[in-house]
Protein backbone atom coordinates (compact mmCIF):
# COMPACT_ATOMS: atom_id res chain seq x y z
CA UNK A 1 0.00 0.00 0.00
CA UNK A 2 1.31 3.33 -1.10
CA UNK A 3 0.71 6.41 1.15
CA UNK A 4 1.40 9.49 -0.27
CA UNK A 5 1.52 12.33 2.59
CA UNK A 6 0.87 15.91 1.37
CA UNK A 7 3.24 18.65 3.79
CA UNK A 8 3.54 22.51 3.27
CA UNK A 9 6.40 22.91 5.28
CA UNK A 10 10.30 20.27 4.65
CA UNK A 11 9.60 17.28 6.73
CA UNK A 12 13.14 17.96 8.35
CA UNK A 13 11.97 21.40 9.48
CA UNK A 14 12.07 20.81 13.64
CA UNK A 15 8.19 20.56 14.81
CA UNK A 16 5.64 18.59 15.89
CA UNK A 17 3.80 18.34 12.92
CA UNK A 18 7.03 17.54 10.78
CA UNK A 19 8.66 15.28 13.52
CA UNK A 20 5.42 12.99 14.25
CA UNK A 21 5.25 12.70 9.90
CA UNK A 22 8.59 11.09 9.99
CA UNK A 23 8.30 9.46 12.68
CA UNK A 24 5.06 7.45 11.20
CA UNK A 25 7.12 7.09 8.08
CA UNK A 26 10.12 5.18 9.30
CA UNK A 27 7.25 2.93 10.98
CA UNK A 28 5.04 2.48 8.29
CA UNK A 29 8.39 1.34 5.98
CA UNK A 30 8.85 -1.55 9.01
CA UNK A 31 5.15 -2.78 8.04
CA UNK A 32 5.87 -3.32 5.05
CA UNK A 33 3.87 0.02 3.62
CA UNK A 34 4.83 2.50 1.30
CA UNK A 35 5.28 6.24 2.21
CA UNK A 36 6.20 9.32 0.07
CA UNK A 37 6.26 12.41 1.43
CA UNK A 38 6.08 15.31 -0.64
CA UNK A 39 7.07 18.20 0.63
CA UNK A 40 9.64 21.50 -0.36
CA UNK A 41 13.16 21.11 -0.52
CA UNK A 42 14.59 20.01 2.25
CA UNK A 43 16.76 22.22 4.87
CA UNK A 44 19.89 20.41 6.11
CA UNK A 45 18.88 16.63 5.18
CA UNK A 46 19.23 14.71 1.77
CA UNK A 47 17.12 12.81 0.45
CA UNK A 48 18.92 9.75 0.66
CA UNK A 49 18.90 10.31 4.75
CA UNK A 50 15.34 9.09 5.17
CA UNK A 51 14.39 5.03 4.94
CA UNK A 52 11.22 6.28 2.50
CA UNK A 53 10.79 8.44 -0.60
CA UNK A 54 11.01 12.18 -0.46
CA UNK A 55 9.39 13.91 -3.17
CA UNK A 56 10.47 17.92 -3.30
CA UNK A 57 8.64 20.52 -4.76
CA UNK A 58 9.64 24.39 -5.21
CA UNK A 59 8.09 26.37 -2.66
CA UNK A 60 8.45 30.31 -2.06
CA UNK A 61 7.08 30.49 1.07
CA UNK A 62 7.84 33.67 3.15
CA UNK A 63 4.39 34.75 5.64
CA UNK A 64 6.11 38.19 5.66
CA UNK A 65 6.08 38.81 1.83
CA UNK A 66 3.35 40.57 0.05
CA UNK A 67 -0.36 38.82 -0.52
CA UNK A 68 0.42 38.37 -4.18
CA UNK A 69 3.63 36.22 -3.64
CA UNK A 70 1.72 34.26 -1.27
CA UNK A 71 -1.35 33.58 -3.82
CA UNK A 72 1.37 32.68 -6.85
CA UNK A 73 3.04 30.15 -4.06
CA UNK A 74 -0.23 28.77 -3.54
CA UNK A 75 -0.88 28.20 -6.99
CA UNK A 76 2.85 26.91 -8.01
CA UNK A 77 1.94 24.32 -4.92
CA UNK A 78 -1.60 23.31 -6.05
CA UNK A 79 0.07 22.73 -9.51
CA UNK A 80 3.01 20.71 -7.65
CA UNK A 81 0.65 18.88 -5.79
CA UNK A 82 -1.72 17.57 -8.57
CA UNK A 83 1.85 16.50 -10.78
CA UNK A 84 3.07 14.34 -8.10
CA UNK A 85 -0.77 12.49 -7.29
CA UNK A 86 -0.10 12.03 -10.84
CA UNK A 87 2.86 10.55 -11.02
CA UNK A 88 2.84 8.45 -7.60
CA UNK A 89 -0.27 6.81 -7.86
CA UNK A 90 -0.78 6.63 -4.45
CA UNK A 91 -3.56 4.20 -2.75
CA UNK A 92 -4.01 6.81 -0.15
CA UNK A 93 -3.20 10.24 0.47
CA UNK A 94 -2.26 11.33 3.99
CA UNK A 95 -2.58 15.11 3.97
CA UNK A 96 -0.64 16.33 6.94
CA UNK A 97 -1.07 20.12 7.47
CA UNK A 98 -4.05 22.26 7.60
CA UNK A 99 -2.51 24.41 4.38
CA UNK A 100 -1.90 21.26 2.73
CA UNK A 101 -5.66 20.52 2.88
CA UNK A 102 -6.83 23.66 1.47
CA UNK A 103 -3.87 23.67 -1.29
CA UNK A 104 -5.01 19.99 -2.22
CA UNK A 105 -8.95 21.38 -1.95
CA UNK A 106 -8.69 23.51 -4.64
CA UNK A 107 -8.01 20.09 -6.76
CA UNK A 108 -10.31 17.76 -5.20
CA UNK A 109 -13.71 19.61 -5.05
CA UNK A 110 -13.79 20.08 -8.15
CA UNK A 111 -13.45 16.09 -8.87
CA UNK A 112 -9.56 15.28 -9.65
CA UNK A 113 -8.35 12.36 -8.39
CA UNK A 114 -11.42 11.75 -6.56
CA UNK A 115 -11.21 7.79 -6.58
CA UNK A 116 -7.98 8.00 -4.17
CA UNK A 117 -9.31 8.19 -0.55
CA UNK A 118 -7.60 10.43 1.88
CA UNK A 119 -7.46 11.25 5.52
CA UNK A 120 -6.52 14.87 6.96
CA UNK A 121 -4.39 15.05 10.54
CA UNK A 122 -5.71 18.59 12.30
CA UNK A 123 -3.03 19.50 14.19
CA UNK A 124 -3.92 22.48 15.41
CA UNK A 125 -7.83 23.40 16.81
CA UNK A 126 -10.91 23.82 15.36
CA UNK A 127 -11.62 27.28 17.31
CA UNK A 128 -8.32 28.75 15.76
CA UNK A 129 -8.68 28.80 12.20
CA UNK A 130 -9.40 32.18 10.22
CA UNK A 131 -13.21 32.02 8.69
CA UNK A 132 -12.10 31.46 5.48
CA UNK A 133 -9.87 28.55 6.37
CA UNK A 134 -12.58 26.91 8.38
CA UNK A 135 -14.61 27.59 5.29
CA UNK A 136 -11.72 25.41 2.56
CA UNK A 137 -11.19 23.07 5.24
CA UNK A 138 -14.94 21.97 5.70
CA UNK A 139 -15.89 21.97 1.97
CA UNK A 140 -12.79 19.56 1.23
CA UNK A 141 -13.54 17.31 4.37
CA UNK A 142 -16.95 16.56 2.63
CA UNK A 143 -14.74 14.78 0.52
CA UNK A 144 -12.58 13.09 2.63
CA UNK A 145 -12.76 9.08 3.85
CA UNK A 146 -11.71 10.08 7.66
CA UNK A 147 -9.99 12.82 10.08
CA UNK A 148 -7.61 12.88 12.17
CA UNK A 149 -7.16 14.68 15.54
CA UNK A 150 -4.86 14.56 17.93
CA UNK A 151 -6.49 14.87 21.28
CA UNK A 152 -10.14 14.11 21.56
CA UNK A 153 -10.57 18.01 23.03
CA UNK A 154 -10.17 18.97 19.39
CA UNK A 155 -12.74 15.98 17.80
CA UNK A 156 -15.64 16.80 20.11
CA UNK A 157 -14.68 20.81 18.87
CA UNK A 158 -14.67 19.58 14.94
CA UNK A 159 -17.95 17.36 15.84
CA UNK A 160 -19.35 20.79 17.30
CA UNK A 161 -18.56 22.54 13.79
CA UNK A 162 -20.53 19.89 12.14
CA UNK A 163 -17.89 17.58 10.18
CA UNK A 164 -19.85 14.23 9.10
CA UNK A 165 -16.81 11.99 8.29
CA UNK A 166 -15.60 9.60 10.68
CA UNK A 167 -12.91 11.31 13.22
CA UNK A 168 -10.20 8.95 14.87
CA UNK A 169 -7.83 10.12 17.83
CA UNK A 170 -4.12 9.81 17.46
CA UNK A 171 -1.66 11.60 19.37
CA UNK A 172 1.12 13.33 17.91
CA UNK A 173 4.53 11.14 18.83
CA UNK A 174 8.17 11.40 19.78
CA UNK A 175 11.04 10.54 17.65
CA UNK A 176 12.99 7.05 18.22
CA UNK A 177 15.81 9.68 20.20
CA UNK A 178 13.40 9.13 23.38
CA UNK A 179 12.20 5.49 22.63
CA UNK A 180 14.90 3.86 25.47
CA UNK A 181 15.09 5.44 29.17
CA UNK A 182 18.84 5.11 30.74
CA UNK A 183 18.75 4.98 34.10
CA UNK A 184 22.37 6.17 34.18
CA UNK A 185 21.75 9.17 32.19
CA UNK A 186 20.07 11.60 34.52
CA UNK A 187 23.06 11.89 37.40
CA UNK A 188 25.59 12.53 34.47
CA UNK A 189 23.91 15.29 32.85
CA UNK A 190 23.40 16.36 36.36
CA UNK A 191 26.86 16.24 36.73
CA UNK A 192 27.78 17.55 33.64
CA UNK A 193 25.85 20.90 34.48
CA UNK A 194 27.15 21.18 37.84
CA UNK A 195 23.91 20.49 39.55
CA UNK A 196 23.70 19.84 43.12
CA UNK A 197 22.04 17.97 45.42
CA UNK A 198 19.80 20.74 46.61
CA UNK A 199 18.93 22.24 43.42
CA UNK A 200 15.80 21.83 41.87
CA UNK A 201 15.13 21.88 38.47
CA UNK A 202 13.01 23.71 36.46
CA UNK A 203 12.90 23.08 32.30
CA UNK A 204 11.25 25.14 29.55
CA UNK A 205 12.11 23.94 25.84
CA UNK A 206 10.06 24.70 22.34
CA UNK A 207 10.63 27.15 19.64
CA UNK A 208 9.74 30.85 19.37
CA UNK A 209 5.73 31.34 18.89
CA UNK A 210 3.60 33.59 19.94
CA UNK A 211 1.44 30.43 21.11
CA UNK A 212 4.29 29.59 23.52
CA UNK A 213 3.88 32.84 25.62
CA UNK A 214 7.42 32.96 26.46
CA UNK A 215 6.83 36.16 27.79
CA UNK A 216 5.20 34.41 30.55
CA UNK A 217 8.00 32.34 31.54
CA UNK A 218 10.10 35.01 33.49
CA UNK A 219 7.04 35.54 34.93
CA UNK A 220 6.20 32.17 36.42
CA UNK A 221 10.12 31.69 37.46
CA UNK A 222 9.76 35.03 39.23
CA UNK A 223 6.80 33.77 41.24
CA UNK A 224 8.29 30.58 41.96
CA UNK A 225 11.48 32.24 43.46
CA UNK A 226 9.39 34.81 45.14
CA UNK A 227 7.48 31.21 46.98
CA UNK A 228 10.98 30.04 47.50
CA UNK A 229 12.60 33.15 49.29
CA UNK A 230 9.41 33.10 51.78
CA UNK A 231 10.32 29.27 52.47
CA UNK A 232 13.87 29.89 53.06
CA UNK A 233 12.71 33.10 55.30
CA UNK A 234 10.85 31.14 57.36
CA UNK A 235 13.67 28.29 58.23
CA UNK A 236 15.81 30.97 59.29
CA UNK A 237 13.52 32.51 61.56
CA UNK A 238 12.34 29.04 62.90
CA UNK A 239 16.07 28.47 63.14
CA UNK A 240 15.67 24.46 62.10
CA UNK A 241 18.38 22.12 62.42
CA UNK A 242 18.87 21.72 58.47
CA UNK A 243 18.62 25.74 58.27
CA UNK A 244 21.52 25.95 60.95
CA UNK A 245 23.17 22.51 59.33
CA UNK A 246 23.16 24.75 56.00
CA UNK A 247 20.93 21.92 54.32
CA UNK A 248 17.52 23.15 54.33
CA UNK A 249 17.90 26.06 51.60
CA UNK A 250 16.09 25.78 48.66
CA UNK A 251 17.84 26.42 45.16
CA UNK A 252 16.36 26.51 41.84
CA UNK A 253 18.11 26.09 38.07
CA UNK A 254 16.16 27.29 34.87
CA UNK A 255 17.05 24.77 32.33
CA UNK A 256 16.02 26.79 29.14
CA UNK A 257 16.18 25.12 25.50
CA UNK A 258 14.79 27.35 22.53
CA UNK A 259 14.49 26.84 18.64
CA UNK A 260 15.25 29.70 16.88
CA UNK A 261 14.57 30.21 13.08
CA UNK A 262 14.62 33.76 11.96
CA UNK A 263 16.70 37.10 12.79
CA UNK A 264 14.09 38.61 15.08
CA UNK A 265 13.58 35.75 17.07
CA UNK A 266 17.36 36.25 18.91
CA UNK A 267 15.83 39.77 20.30
CA UNK A 268 13.17 37.49 21.74
CA UNK A 269 15.64 34.80 23.31
CA UNK A 270 17.91 37.54 24.55
CA UNK A 271 15.04 39.06 26.70
CA UNK A 272 13.84 36.10 27.99
CA UNK A 273 17.06 35.28 29.30
CA UNK A 274 17.81 38.55 30.60
CA UNK A 275 14.42 38.76 32.64
CA UNK A 276 15.32 35.19 34.26
CA UNK A 277 19.26 35.92 35.30
CA UNK A 278 17.46 39.16 36.71
CA UNK A 279 15.47 36.75 38.99
CA UNK A 280 17.74 33.96 39.67
CA UNK A 281 20.91 34.72 38.51
CA UNK A 282 23.27 33.61 35.19
CA UNK A 283 24.48 31.15 37.27
CA UNK A 284 21.48 29.51 37.68
CA UNK A 285 20.65 29.73 34.68
CA UNK A 286 21.03 26.60 31.52
CA UNK A 287 20.79 27.74 28.30
CA UNK A 288 20.75 25.73 25.21
CA UNK A 289 19.51 26.51 21.27
CA UNK A 290 18.55 24.64 18.46
CA UNK A 291 20.05 21.00 20.28
CA UNK A 292 19.13 17.81 17.55
CA UNK A 293 16.68 15.49 19.00
CA UNK A 294 19.34 13.04 20.11
CA UNK A 295 20.22 16.47 21.85
CA UNK A 296 17.20 17.22 23.84
CA UNK A 297 16.60 14.03 25.05
CA UNK A 298 19.41 14.41 26.94
CA UNK A 299 18.14 17.78 28.46
CA UNK A 300 15.03 15.92 29.61
CA UNK A 301 17.11 13.68 32.26
CA UNK A 302 18.36 16.91 34.12
CA UNK A 303 14.92 18.04 34.79
CA UNK A 304 12.84 17.25 38.04
CA UNK A 305 9.41 19.48 36.66
CA UNK A 306 9.21 20.21 33.01
CA UNK A 307 6.43 23.56 32.49
CA UNK A 308 4.40 24.30 29.40
CA UNK A 309 3.65 28.11 29.55
CA UNK A 310 1.44 28.03 26.54
CA UNK A 311 -1.54 29.93 25.80
CA UNK A 312 -2.73 28.08 22.91
CA UNK A 313 -2.21 24.51 22.72
CA UNK A 314 -3.51 21.58 20.73
CA UNK A 315 -1.43 18.75 22.06
CA UNK A 316 2.06 19.42 23.24
CA UNK A 317 4.78 17.07 22.23
CA UNK A 318 7.65 18.60 24.49
CA UNK A 319 4.73 17.48 27.28
CA UNK A 320 5.12 14.14 25.92
CA UNK A 321 8.89 14.30 25.65
CA UNK A 322 9.70 15.15 29.20
CA UNK A 323 7.49 12.47 30.40
CA UNK A 324 9.38 10.09 28.37
CA UNK A 325 12.09 11.14 30.78
CA UNK A 326 10.46 10.77 33.88
CA UNK A 327 10.20 14.92 34.85
CA UNK A 328 6.79 15.58 36.60
CA UNK A 329 5.03 18.07 33.78
CA UNK A 330 3.54 21.03 34.61
CA UNK A 331 0.97 22.80 32.20
CA UNK A 332 -1.27 25.35 31.50
CA UNK A 333 -5.15 24.28 31.36
CA UNK A 334 -5.32 25.49 27.47
CA UNK A 335 -6.66 23.67 24.98
CA UNK A 336 -5.51 19.88 24.53
CA UNK A 337 -3.09 19.98 27.58
CA UNK A 338 -5.48 18.86 30.05
CA UNK A 339 -6.19 15.69 28.17
CA UNK A 340 -2.14 14.78 27.86
CA UNK A 341 -1.31 15.63 31.39
CA UNK A 342 -4.00 13.94 32.72
CA UNK A 343 -3.53 14.62 36.56
CA UNK A 344 -5.78 18.15 37.75
CA UNK A 345 -2.98 19.08 40.37
CA UNK A 346 -0.30 19.41 37.74
CA UNK A 347 -2.43 22.42 36.01
CA UNK A 348 -2.15 25.87 36.29
CA UNK A 349 -3.97 28.88 35.00
CA UNK A 350 -2.31 32.15 33.93
CA UNK A 351 -4.62 34.26 36.51
CA UNK A 352 -3.37 31.59 39.03
CA UNK A 353 0.09 31.33 39.57
CA UNK A 354 -0.17 30.53 43.01
CA UNK A 355 -1.22 26.86 42.23
CA UNK A 356 2.02 26.49 40.17
CA UNK A 357 3.77 27.74 42.86
CA UNK A 358 2.47 25.30 45.50
CA UNK A 359 2.81 22.73 43.45
CA UNK A 360 6.25 23.04 42.66
CA UNK A 361 7.03 23.42 46.15
CA UNK A 362 5.35 19.95 47.24
CA UNK A 363 7.50 18.57 44.61
CA UNK A 364 10.50 20.22 45.91
CA UNK A 365 9.70 19.80 49.64
CA UNK A 366 8.45 15.94 48.89
CA UNK A 367 11.15 13.69 47.29
CA UNK A 368 8.59 11.04 47.65
CA UNK A 369 6.04 12.90 45.83
CA UNK A 370 8.22 13.99 43.22
CA UNK A 371 8.92 10.25 42.42
CA UNK A 372 5.53 9.67 42.79
CA UNK A 373 4.79 12.18 39.78
CA UNK A 374 7.77 11.81 37.68
CA UNK A 375 6.83 7.34 37.46
CA UNK A 376 2.76 8.76 37.04
CA UNK A 377 3.83 10.81 33.89
CA UNK A 378 6.75 7.69 32.77
CA UNK A 379 3.47 5.25 32.98
CA UNK A 380 1.67 7.56 30.84
CA UNK A 381 4.23 8.09 28.22
CA UNK A 382 4.15 4.08 27.89
CA UNK A 383 0.39 3.29 27.85
CA UNK A 384 -0.45 6.31 25.73
CA UNK A 385 2.41 8.06 23.88
CA UNK A 386 4.75 5.42 21.92
CA UNK A 387 6.09 4.89 18.35
CA UNK A 388 4.16 1.95 18.18
CA UNK A 389 1.06 2.70 19.25
CA UNK A 390 1.31 5.42 16.63
CA UNK A 391 2.08 3.62 14.33
CA UNK A 392 -0.44 1.00 14.05
CA UNK A 393 -3.12 2.80 15.26
CA UNK A 394 -2.65 4.55 11.65
CA UNK A 395 -1.82 1.24 10.04
CA UNK A 396 -5.57 0.34 11.10
CA UNK A 397 -6.89 2.99 9.93
CA UNK A 398 -5.50 2.80 6.50
CA UNK A 399 -5.98 -0.43 6.14
CA UNK A 400 -9.72 -0.04 6.74
CA UNK A 401 -10.23 2.86 4.20
CA UNK A 402 -8.46 0.80 1.79
CA UNK A 403 -10.80 -1.81 1.99
CA UNK A 404 -13.66 -0.35 1.78
CA UNK A 405 -15.07 -0.47 -1.82
CA UNK A 406 -16.61 3.10 -1.55
CA UNK A 407 -15.16 6.14 -0.31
Amino acid sequence: MKILFLMEYPIDLPGGGQLSTWTLCDGLVKQGLTPVVACPKLLGKRRTDFDFKIVEYKSDENRERSKTARIVNFLSRIRSFRKIIRREKPDLIHVSMSESLITFGFLRCPGFFKNIPFVYTDRGLAYGYRRHSLMCIKATMKRAAGMICTTQFNKDLWLQKGIRVPVTVIPNTIGRAFDTYDDNKRGAMRIKYGIKENEFVIGFAGRISEEKDWDFVPVLVRALKDGIDRENTGLKESGSAKQRAGTGEKRIKVALVISVYEEQDKKIVRGIKDRICDTIGEDNLIYMQDLSQEEIADYYYMVDAFVMSSMFESFGKAAVEAMSRKCAVLSTSVGGLPEVIGKEENLYTKDDTDKFVKRILELMNDRKELDKDREFFYNRYRNLYTREIHVMRHVNLYRSICGKQTY
